[in-house]
């Protein structure tokens, strides 16, 4: 049977530590895993055919990524591939999610556009239908197995992109280490040799480097006797305090020693009339009490970072660091930088 959109992807759940191989059986596969948007790519089974682009919802996109498109005809009939789509900054040299969501966004009229300034790629790492048939039944091994032959016979160019795999746990735990400092990387997925393609399901497994760092608190949701999460700043080179993030909401163990310290803030605060998004991208507003921002958090950050320094994805609160100040921390820009000593 035919696969024709909307199909369902297969999920990862989270995880803090790559897991090792069992010690019988096919074993796991370990992929990098990129910094963009799920796409599942369905080349036409007949002549006259459209390419269709396909978001991990289920919305069809091709009209916004045109330029995949067009460099369809590079991949054969009766294909459907799952990947990431990423878009290259030209100007900066380096994979950009800013230039993936002005993409994403972009309209039939307005696409064309942005192909010159932020071009798509494209990563393949699953291969779900090849020739009008359904492979999805086939275990992972296979699956690859194919996906890898498709590149080599067809001699696949940019902006197609074969995602690496190995099934060395000790090259999965440098990946993760090494390579994530590379923007556009964030971590590993393992994925077990014999499972089949089952849509929908968490049956993965994705581990993204954290990095610990810090910041200042400038604010919380909550009260002064009892926050709830921490918006987070970092002063850039002209001494203003520039908001970076926000945490998950702290256990009461952590929010107690945060609460001892925390102080109203005074007039003039750097962030008087500020609005903050309840997360990155949203339109909803968290209802915040400013504090003085003279105290430092210690937190745990993905590599999901905005060229700006902003943090996408909430942050994780470690401890508050006593023994630093606000003019110690890392500056605005600088991202996951290390710990201060």
């Amino acid at each position: 049977m035919v696969l024709r959109p909307p199909v369902v992807p297969m999920l990862a759940q989270a995880a803090e530590t790559i897991p090792a191989p069992p010690r019988t059986g096919p074993g796991l596969a370990y992929e990098l895993k990129y910094d963009g948007h799920r796409l599942l790519i369905f080349t036409p089974s007949e002549p006259g055919g459209r390419v269709l682009l396909q978001t991990r919802r289920g919305a069809l996109v091709q009209d916004a990524i045109p330029d995949l498109v067009a460099t369809a005809d590079q991949l054969p009939a009766g294909l459907v591939l799952d990947g990431e789509v990423l878009a290259w900054d030209v100007e900066a040299g380096a994979l950009s999610f800013e230039g993936l969501q002005r993409r994403a966004a972009a309209r039939a009229r307005s696409a064309p556009a942005l192909v010159a300034r932020w071009p798509a790629l494209y990563v393949a790492f699953d291969v779900l239908q090849a020739d009008g048939a359904d492979l999805t039944a086939l275990p992972y091994a296979e699956r690859r197995r194919r996906l890898e032959v498709l590149f080599a016979a067809r001699a696949l160019t940019s902006p197609w992109t074969l995602c690496p795999m190995t099934t060395d746990l000790a090259t999965a735990a440098d990946w993760l280490e090494s390579w994530t400092d590379v923007a556009g990387l964030e971590g590993v997925v393992a994925k077990p040799m014999g499972a089949s393609y089952q849509g929908g399901r968490r049956a993965w497994t994705k581990i993204k480097r954290r990095d610990t760092t810090e910041a200042v608190i400038g604010a919380i949701t909550g009260t002064l006797a009892r926050p709830q999460l921490l918006v987070l700043g970092r002063y850039d080179h002209e001494g203003r305090l520039h908001t970076v993030g926000r945490t998950v909401t702290l256990r009461p163990e952590q929010a107690r020693p945060v609460a001892e310290r925390l102080a109203p803030a005074s007039p003039g605060h750097p962030w008087d009339g500020v609005q903050f998004a309840a997360s990155w991208g949203s339109r909803d507003v968290l209802d915040v009490t400013l504090v003085c921002p003279d105290l430092v958090a210690e937190i745990s950050a993905d590599r999901a970072i905005d060229r700006g320094g902003v943090f996408r994805h909430p942050l994780r609160f470690k401890r508050l660091r006593l023994d630093v100040t606000p003019v110690d921390v890392p500056g605005f820009g600088v991202g996951p930088a290390p710990a201060v000593d």
